[in-house]
């Protein structure tokens, strides 16, 4: 049994390991292939592309870069057809699995040949645009981790699976009372690192008496941009989120899904998001969303502080650090009210059962 499976970035490469770990626990003989990352090769899946070599980060990148992924995409379907690969795993990264997606169906028609796809994780159509619908209800089966989307599909007639989120499964509440040291997570992304971490390490220097622990996705970071060296500042690599949590009173995180882990670990945040100038107009015009952090929209209420574009600055991180100091007890019970909207036990399991279960 082949799979070819697509995730685009590295939230999306860390769940498509779970799912991919798990269906090998059901079937040995189980053989993937795709886009992936370092998670997802971990487990198994033999890589036709690392997302290494992928950096689009809002929606100017998409349009300088529409070559090289319409490449990528003709790329895929030849390697899908050449070695008879009839199941297909999407995770989320719309804008490209979408378009792949639309070909694998048009190929049915034109070449009677059969696909069927799993879109794990659709892409966040309540944020982008409903519009969008159409070109997802070409999937097969959609298997959502959030439980709001439920109601979403099901205003537009269709049909989902959902039995949780697997973050529930993988990270334990955790918060530590003792804990002093804040934690630093500039995202992964390039764009990312070079706009939010030059403030964040403003706090370091004028908070000479707090520690602070810098986490980096890897080594290449170090390369984006100069950082400083600080007595009250330690810098980590290619060390687990949990591992680095034991020690951490609160971080200050770019928005993503490593805010989703912050809260069910038990740690409250600061949400950091700034994109050009260019994509926000463009975004102002598309999303229509009270927030942009996963546990605010879950409980539909700030639990993180949101500091978007202008506003993530000095200033505005020393005030959200004084608000999240006296309003710690709060803020925690709201993390525990988080896990227990996003499920309980054996998430991935069940995932992994529902699609060996549709496998002719």
């Amino acid at each position: 049994m082949n799979f070819f499976v697509s995730a685009g970035e590295i939230s999306g490469d860390i769940h498509l390991s779970y799912l991919v770990e798990e269906i090998k626990k059901i079937n040995l003989n189980t053989k993937f292939y795709g886009m992936c990352g370092k998670y997802s090769e971990k487990v198994g899946v033999n890589i036709v592309e690392n997302i290494d070599n992928i950096s689009i980060m809002g929606f100017v990148d998409v349009i300088f870069k529409y070559k090289e992924l319409k490449k990528r995409l003709n790329r895929f379907i030849n390697f899908i057809d050449e070695n008879n690969i009839k199941n297909i795993i999407l995770v989320d990264y719309g804008g490209f699995n979408l378009a792949l997606l639309k070909k694998l169906k048009e190929r049915e028609k034109s070449t009677k040949k059969k696909y069927k796809v799993f879109y794990y994780i659709p892409p966040k159509l309540w944020v982008w645009g409903e519009k969008r619908i159409k070109k997802l209800n070409l999937a097969d089966f959609i298997l959502s981790i959030l439980p709001w989307e439920e109601e979403f599909y099901k205003k537009h007639n269709r049909e989902i699976v959902y039995y949780g989120n697997p973050l529930v499964d993988k990270f334990k509440f955790n918060y530590n009372k003792n804990a002093d040291k804040i934690l630093l997570l500039p995202g992964s992304r390039k764009q990312e690192i070079v706009s939010l971490l030059p403030e964040m390490l403003k706090i370091v220097k004028i908070n000479s008496e707090k520690k602070f622990i810098l986490k980096l996705a890897n080594k290449e970071s170090l390369d984006w941009i100069e950082i400083p060296k600080y007595d009250n500042l330690e810098i980590v690599i290619d060390v687990t989120l949990m591992d680095v949590s034991r020690d951490i009173k609160f971080a200050i995180a770019a928005s993503g899904t490593v805010t989703l882990e912050l809260a069910l670990i038990g740690i409250p945040t600061i949400v950091g998001y700034k994109i050009s100038i260019l994509n926000e107009i463009i975004a102002k015009l598309l999303i229509d969303y009270k927030y942009v952090s996963l546990p605010n929209i879950t409980l539909d209420k700030e639990i993180f502080p949101e500091l978007l574009q202008n506003k993530f600055n000095v200033k505005n991180i020393e005030k959200s650090i004084e608000y999240i100091e006296n309003n710690i007890e709060n803020i925690l019970d709201d993390l525990k009210s988080v896990r227990e909207k996003l499920g309980k036990r054996d998430i991935v399991k069940k995932y992994a059962k529902f699609i060996i279960g549709k496998i002719d």
